[in-house]
């Protein structure tokens, strides 16, 4: 870290202490990336200078939606519970549901309490434990959108607890087809496609549950185009429930690596489902849900329209798709000064450049 005066100070710059006013407020923050605008202000406010550092403090990712200890503990419950509903244990069943709603109503509370709170980590899910790890990330993402979409905390409990059981009929499809690793046969993807009728059906019958829930748990597979299962019903006879487990659903499975595929990157996932907005998924929802998503986590290799590679650093919720991002080798700038870091979104003389791609 070194002194640099404010006259000598370079837009693109990494701030190496908080800067504070006259009343000790904080003005800004170490680790920030100056603008020119910043710089300016720092001037006119008689600033001498300020500790500069060359290594931007933030690489590590950062927690994702929720945190991987309420995650863990939100598998563990659900994937005890299905096993007790697999194995007809109902008094263990009863015992374990109780313990999978208090870990989904911590969900809920966790995210309620962010409103900044975005898809900004890509999730890598052991293959045997895949599906309690899928429903678990598909409740978060619910939630998440829900949230956003100005569901009240009822709501969102509706919401996630159909998230979290989206897939619990699949217990009741043999798993000689469920495991398979090659293609489906005709017959066998019609068993597959029973799921969401077997799980709705189950619940309904056997828990107390919300009717929303249950609804979510029938109607995820359902396609604004009329094409979906089970009933084949078009967008206005859906309910949010169904239509946004649908698309948290498609997104999550997507970016996952699977035995017999490879992932998805985020934003490749995120072309898809805006590539079906009408025709599988509900545009309004996937307004907001891109909102939420970042495109290129933390740790993401992207390629620059000046054709410079990069690592992403940091993400913006106002600004998804312009993050700060590390580039591999020095910039010149004119003078002797070289940045390595690049803010997309608050430096306006960067304004010309974008993301193009992944660095693959």
């Amino acid at each position: 870290m070194r002194f640099v005066q404010t006259d000598k100070l370079k837009p693109g710059m990494i701030l190496g202490a908080d800067i504070r006013g006259p009343k000790n407020e904080l003005m800004l923050a170490a680790g920030q990336v100056l603008t020119l605008q910043q710089i300016t202000r720092l001037m006119n406010n008689d600033f001498a200078g300020l500790y500069i550092t060359d290594v931007y403090p933030q690489k590590s990712p950062e927690k994702g939606i929720i945190s991987k200890k309420l995650k863990d503990n939100t598998v563990s419950a659900l994937s005890s519970f299905l096993e007790m509903v697999s194995s007809r244990k109902s008094e263990s069943a009863v015992r374990v549901y109780d313990e999978l709603k208090y870990y989904l109503n911590e969900i809920i509370d966790d995210i309620s309490s962010d409103t900044n709170v975005m898809a900004n980590i890509v999730d890598l899910k052991v293959y045997d434990n895949y599906t309690y790890y899928h429903c678990v990330n598909v409740a978060a993402l619910s939630i998440m959108v829900g949230a956003a979409a100005g569901l009240n905390r009822s709501g969102l409990y509706k919401l996630g607890m159909g998230a979290i059981l989206h897939d619990l009929g699949k217990i009741f499809i043999p798993k000689d087809i469920l495991n398979k690793p090659g293609r489906l046969t005709n017959d066998e993807y019609e068993q597959i496609k029973k799921h969401c009728q077997l799980g709705g059906d189950y619940l309904r019958k056997n828990w107390e549950i919300p009717v929303e829930s249950v609804v979510g748990v029938l109607t995820h597979h359902e396609r604004c185009d009329g094409s979906g299962y089970p009933y084949g019903l078009p967008l206005n006879k859906q309910t949010i429930e169904g239509k946004l487990i649908a698309i948290c659903d498609v997104y999550d499975a997507m970016t996952s690596e699977r035995p017999y595929r490879a992932s998805l990157s985020p934003s490749e996932a995120i072309e898809h489902i805006i590539g079906n907005s009408g025709t599988m998924f509900d545009p309004e929802l996937i307004t907001i849900f891109i909102k939420k998503i970042a495109p290129y986590p933390i740790g993401s290799r992207v390629v620059l329209s000046n054709g410079i590679k990069a690592t992403v650093v940091r993400n913006y919720p106002k600004g998804l798709t312009r993050p700060m991002v590390e580039i591999d080798e020095p910039l010149n700038v004119g003078g002797s000064f070289e940045r390595n870091i690049l803010d997309l979104f608050n430096d306006v003389s960067l304004l010309n450049i974008t993301i193009i791609g992944l660095d693959k």
